[in-house]
């Protein structure tokens, strides 16, 4: 992300765009001081969780600097998540999703991440917030059957099944969805894997079909074009499933129905009332400034 983006981003992005010099000052601080120290930091992301964050972390760094990267799917997970559930984060990059899921809310996680090097910033974000009991990590990728594929390995939050003309990849054992969670259905499933979701999809066509699973949030944004997919076939195959995608305004509590998937991520669901009834019981929370 370029700091022009990123600049543009800070003064239009929902939980920073009331107080826009305070978060481009935030952003610049970090820049200068990750240009003279190598060393992470610990933050503070939630009042009931915290972020390892390293220079050059994409994901991790966007929670820095919005308080929510990705505000509207962070939110409806801790909106709708309760200590009672499981939830699967698919594609976990340094976990900033499954420590909302175990850190913050309380609830078990699976969390799956193919990258050796990323997988050890995840665990570090495990340690830190002291969720190991409430956390299964798992270092390997997802698909279709068990297997080995290559993965690019230098690409941050967009490493992903290698193709002929990738470079710089590392050979990762591959599973199932059906096969790591078992008995255990997730009640919510956060699926970005990018552009390999449809294969991943074939392999967990037990765990969708399991009435427990209320909800998908995953990332159709035409990456599945490198392996030859089309993503509509995966909408269509989750409305077969029941669910219906939706964007969800967290300030008012509010689910909107769609007519296709969006271009990032997408939350999809299913027993609408059920999802309902729990995003508007939800307690309140503060991310910086904001409490929604």
């Amino acid at each position: 992300m370029s700091i022009k983006h990123t600049l543009k981003l800070l003064v239009s992005h929902p939980l920073t765009k009331n107080q826009p010099v305070r978060a481009i000052v935030r952003f610049l601080k970090w820049q200068v001081g990750a240009s003279f120290n190598n060393c992470p930091i610990i933050y503070q992301y939630t009042n009931n969780s915290k972020l390892v964050i390293s220079k050059g972390m994409t994901g991790a760094t966007g929670n820095l600097y919005f308080g929510l990267h990705e505000f509207e799917d962070m939110a409806f997970l801790l909106h709708f998540l309760r200590k009672e559930d499981l939830f699967l984060d698919a594609g976990a990059n340094v976990g900033s999703y499954t420590v909302l899921a175990s850190a913050h809310v309380g609830c078990n996680s699976i969390c799956v991440e193919p990258v050796p090097s990323t997988f050890k910033n995840l665990l570090n974000n495990i340690y830190i917030n002291k969720i190991n009991e409430r956390v299964k990590s798992l270092n390997i990728g997802l698909g279709k059957t068990s297997a080995t594929l290559k993965f690019t390995k230098t690409l941050d939050t967009v490493n992903h099944i290698a193709t002929e003309s990738d470079e710089n990849t590392i050979e990762v054992p591959i599973e199932s969805v059906d096969e790591i969670v078992g008995l255990h259905i997730p009640t919510l499933i956060k699926m970005d894997v990018e552009g390999y979701e449809t294969e991943v999809l074939k392999g967990a066509l037990k765990t969708l079909g399991n009435s427990k699973l209320k909800a998908i949030i995953i990332e159709l944004n035409g990456s599945g074009e490198r392996y030859g997919f089309d993503e509509k076939d995966i909408h269509n195959l989750l409305l077969e499933l029941n669910f219906m995608p939706y964007t969800y305004y967290p300030f008012e509590r509010k689910l909107k129905k769609i007519v296709d998937f969006g271009s990032y991520n997408t939350i999809y669901i299913r027993d609408l009332d059920f999802v309902r009834n729990r995003i508007e019981k939800a307690e309140k929370i503060q991310i910086l400034n904001s409490l929604f």
